[in-house]
């Protein structure tokens, strides 16, 4: 690392107030350190994405996301394909990737791990969607895509309820979504590669989520058992089901830690997925919309397919994450479970 910036989001996650204080102790380290490197706010997601460019134009060799798992995901669309870092100081709400990375949390520990960290390429995840203004468009993530009932509630949850509250808004909505919200069905078309041979598949689900790490932290924490950032495929859990205890015994199985098989939910690893609208239309003539979201952010709706894009980023590795770095880096595919031996009845 000679030359880093860091943007930082003014307004995510916890200690807002206290902000521009924590961005300017993680500079202070690394200018200490005999690196090049300044700050700059973002505004917008689109505005994070052309500052990630500016700076790459620039000469930065490593840019730091300061924020959380939206911060991340808006700097990382400027940076794939390209051989500059992607470093991260947590300061969001979740912080999901940088639990999975084992990354310290405060942000001075970040920065100084980020001095003696390791940097590796990694496969990212990639959606094509229909944009709110009916255009296809697309966005590279990191962390999960989900479709359907999760993305229901980023459709829902209120911007400044988050800013205000965090996780509690999150989990107050969530469990208000459990309650009330009508589930839809919709079409996926699932790729999957089993002794090096590509099989396709074809279900209904109420959910699907695409992961690509491991461990979420918090309540979430072992969302998707299989999920790792070492491996260049997707790891798809398939809601079968509309049963509300079913969707509640999953979450409770990645908060507890358990081996419990949920009847109508499927995990399958993947190296794509085509989802489109299967819903019948209402008395009113019309589909309801089956809404798509990325790394936390609301994006569209479907149609839509996801996608792996190998070796696309340079990923900036604490020390600490030494179990990402060894895990099956031999066999970067990976190896599908056969669709029946999970497959409901």
């Amino acid at each position: 690392m000679r030359k880093a910036i860091l943007l930082y989001n003014p307004l995510s996650g916890r200690r807002r107030g206290r902000r521009l204080a924590d961005v300017e102790t993680a500079l202070s380290i690394l200018q200490g350190a005999g690196i090049e490197a300044s700050a700059a706010p973002t505004r917008a997601a689109s505005d994070a994405t052309e500052q990630t460019r500016q700076a790459i134009a620039a000469g930065c060799d490593t840019v730091f996301a300061c924020g959380g798992d939206g911060t991340i995901h808006d700097v990382l669309q400027g940076l794939v394909g390209t051989n500059v870092a992607l470093a991260i100081i947590p300061l969001g709400t979740a912080n999901s990737l940088a639990h999975d990375l084992r990354m310290p949390l405060s942000p001075a520990d970040a920065a100084r791990a980020a001095l003696k960290a390791k940097s590796r390429r990694i496969a990212v995840g990639r959606i094509e969607y229909q944009d709110f203004a009916g255009k296809r468009t697309s966005r590279y993530f990191t962390v999960t895509v989900g479709i359907g009932v999760d993305a229901h509630l980023f459709y829902k949850l209120d911007a400044l309820a988050k800013r205000r509250f965090g996780m509690a808004a999150y989990c107050a909505k969530a469990t208000a979504l459990w309650l009330t919200h009508k589930m839809e069905n919709f079409a996926v078309e699932i790729t999957e590669e089993i002794a090096e041979k590509r099989q396709s598949r074809q279900a209904e689900v109420s959910q699907l989520l695409a992961v690509r790490i491991g461990n979420f932290g918090g309540v979430l924490r072992e969302l998707a058992p299989g999920a790792s950032l070492a491996r260049d495929d997707l790891r798809l859990v398939l809601f079968h089901t509309h049963s509300r205890i079913a969707y509640l015994r999953y979450v409770l199985r990645g908060l507890f830690g358990t081996n419990w098989k949920v009847p109508g939910i499927q995990l399958v690893h993947g190296t794509s997925a085509v989802c489109r609208d299967a819903a019948s239309p209402t008395d009113s003539g019309t589909k309801p919309r089956i809404f798509v979201e990325a790394d936390g952010e609301l994006l569209g709706t479907l149609p839509a397919e996801i996608s792996v894009v190998r070796d696309a980023l340079m990923l900036l590795l604490p020390l600490r994450s030494s179990h990402f770095m060894n895990a099956r880096l031999s066999s970067r595919t990976g190896v599908g479970e056969s669709w029946n031996s999970e497959h409901p009845e």
